[in-house]
C-alpha cells in the first residue's frame, strides 16, 4: 500500500520580505475575519501593512525568517520513519499561510500517486481558525489539482498519550529547576481566541483545557499550583483568557517562580521563541518574578512521533482511539463547530 501523509502547519515567514504576504495570507482567511470579500481583502490588506515592521523585529530575532517549517520537516522525517512499516510512505509538509502552501503539495501528492491519503494537522486541539481552516484548504486544493484518492482526517488529538507524554518529561524538568527560587506556579499557556468564536461553539477552548488536566495527571504532584492561560491576543475583541500575561503579573506581586508551558503548540516559532521566551521572560522580570522558566515544544521528542503514529495506523487499519473526524466524537454535543458536526 502507499499511503501519503500531510501534515500540516500553520507557516511562517522565511525572510524578512516574506512578512507582509504571510500577514496578508493569514488575516485574509475567512477563517480568521468571517467579513465577506472584498472587505476581508481590504482588512487583511490595512492589518498586514499595519503589523508587517513589528513583525519583521520579531522576527529578526530569529535569525530573519520562522523556524517553523525545519521543525515540521523534522517531524515529518521521523514521523515517516516510524511509519516504514505500512509500506511505501511518504510524509508531506503543508503549510496554511506560507509555503509550502496546499496547491503544490497536492500535486506532490498526486504525483506520488498514493492509495489512501491521512490528513494530520499538526494542532493538538480542534479549532476552526486552525485545523477546520487547513482541512478546507486541502480540500479546495485538491479540488484544483484532480486528486481524487480514499481520504481520512485526524481532527485532533487533545488527550492522546504520547503528546501528554512528550509535554510532561519537560515539564517536570522545568518545575524542578524554578523550584530553586521558591514553590512555582505553572501555566500551561495556549493561544487565544476571541470569545466570540468558542460561543459559536468552537471546541477549542475545551480541548485545551482538557489538554491541561491530562498534563496535570501525568505530572501527579500534589498541591501543584497551576494555571490554563491563553498568549498572542491581537484586535479589540473579547478573548478567552486569563491571559498569560496577567498570570505573570499575578506571580510576581505574589513572588513566586513561574514556569510556562506551551500545550497547543508543537512546534518552535514565534509566539513561543520571542513572545515566551523574550517578551514574557522580560515582563516577568519587570513584575518581580524570581525565576522565570520556559518549557519547550514537543518538537520531534519520540513519544510524541509515537503517539502521531499510531494515531494514522488507527486512521488507516482501525483501532480504538478517541478522535474527532475520524471515529468516536470527542467533544460535547453543544460544540457544533467540531468536526464531527
Amino acid at each position: 500500500m502507499r499511503l501519503a501523509v500531510v501534515l500540516f502547519n500553520l507557516g511562517g515567514p522565511d525572510q524578512p520580505d516574506s512578512v507582509q504576504p504571510f500577514l496578508l495570507n493569514l488575516f485574509s482567511d475567512p477563517a480568521i475575519i468571517g467579513l465577506p470579500n472584498p472587505l476581508r481583502w481590504l482588512l487583511a490588506q490595512m492589518i498586514s501593512r499595519r503589523r508587517a515592521p513589528m513583525a519583521r523585529d520579531n522576527y529578526a530575532k530569529l535569525g530573519g525568517g520562522s523556524p517553523i517549517l525545519a521543525n515540521t520537516q523534522a517531524q515529518a522525517h521521523e514521523l515517516k520513519r516510524r511509519l516504514q512499516a505500512h509500506g511505501e510512505v511518504d510524509v508531506f509538509v503543508c503549510m496554511r499561510h506560507w509555503h509550502p502552501m496546499a496547491t503544490a503539495v497536492a500535486r506532490r501528492v498526486r504525483e506520488f500517486a498514493p492509495d489512501r491519503v491521512a490528513m494530520v494537522p499538526l494542532y493538538p486541539q480542534f479549532s476552526t481558525t486552525t485545523t477546520g481552516s487547513a482541512l478546507a484548504d486541502w480540500r479546495r486544493a485538491c479540488r484544483t489539482v484532480d486528486l481524487d484518492v480514499p481520504t481520512v482526517a485526524l481532527g485532533c488529538f487533545p488527550t492522546d498519550p504520547g503528546l501528554i507524554a512528550a509535554m510532561v518529561a519537560p515539564i517536570r524538568d522545568a518545575l524542578a529547576d524554578a523550584a530553586g527560587a521558591g514553590k512555582p506556579r505553572l501555566l500551561l499557556s495556549a493561544h487565544g481566541l476571541p470569545k466570540k468564536i468558542v460561543a459559536a461553539g468552537d471546541p477549542y477552548q475545551w480541548q485545551v483545557e482538557e489538554t491541561a488536566a491530562a498534563i496535570i495527571q501525568g505530572i501527579g504532584m500534589s498541591g501543584l499550583d497551576w494555571v490554563t492561560s491563553y498568549q498572542s491576543r491581537v484586535g479589540p475583541l473579547e478573548w478567552i483568557g486569563p491571559s498569560t500575561e496577567a498570570e505573570i503579573q499575578r506571580a510576581g506581586a505574589d513572588g513566586v517562580p513561574v514556569v510556562v508551558a506551551p500545550i497547543a503548540f508543537v512546534s518552535e516559532h514565534i509566539e513561543t521563541l520571542v513572545e515566551i521566551e523574550i517578551e514574557y521572560r522580560h515582563l516577568a522580570g519587570a513584575c518581580g518574578v524570581p525565576k522565570f522558566v520556559r518549557v519547550p515544544t514537543v518538537g520531534a521528542a519520540e513519544a510524541f512521533i509515537d503517539g502521531l503514529a499510531r494515531q494514522v495506523e488507527a486512521l488507516l487499519i482501525g483501532g480504538d482511539v478517541v478522535r474527532c473526524g475520524a471515529g468516536r466524537r470527542l467533544c460535547p454535543t453543544r460544540f457544533n463547530r467540531c468536526v464531527c458536526a
